[in-house]
């Protein structure tokens, strides 16, 4: 299974520029509130994308569905896939991660987050571990 297989940080996150523009599409109509989903694929390519609903149906946090994650998971597996990415949205900003962001990262994946910032949505990933964060870079491929 590839969850946790991934010890090594990942450098970039590649997704197509319709994957891209999907997510955007999913934050920007569950705005004001946050949104979230899962990314996988295979070395840093992303193949599909989950869109997990929020739980916490809040501006400010989300809380993936464990139902939605569950099946979401299952999938990976059987297409023997990796987690690869986690996104949610900042509607309100900022565009990068959040000191809730950094307490709950629980794996070891590409944190993305399209944020909101003057009416036009900005997406960057970030690699969470042990109370830090770095930049990764996203690919954006036509």
């Amino acid at each position: 299974m590839g969850f946790g297989t991934l010890f090594i940080a990942m450098q970039s996150l590649s997704l197509s520029k319709e994957q891209l523009q999907e997510m955007t599409a999913y934050v920007h109509a569950h705005a004001p509130l946050e949104a979230c989903g899962l990314l996988a694929g295979k070395n840093s390519q992303v193949e599909k994308i989950f869109f997990v609903q929020n739980q916490a149906q809040s501006p400010v946090r989300y809380v993936m569905d464990p139902i939605d994650q569950l099946h979401a998971f299952e999938w990976i597996e059987s297409n023997d896939m990796d987690l690869l990415g986690i996104f949610h949205s900042h509607p309100a900003g900022p565009e990068t991660v959040s000191p809730t962001d950094i307490a709950e990262a629980a794996y070891a994946v590409t944190y993305v987050i399209l944020a909101c910032v003057d009416s036009e949505w900005r997406t960057r990933g970030f690699w969470i571990e042990n109370g830090e964060f770095r930049e990764v870079s996203l690919q954006v491929n036509e």
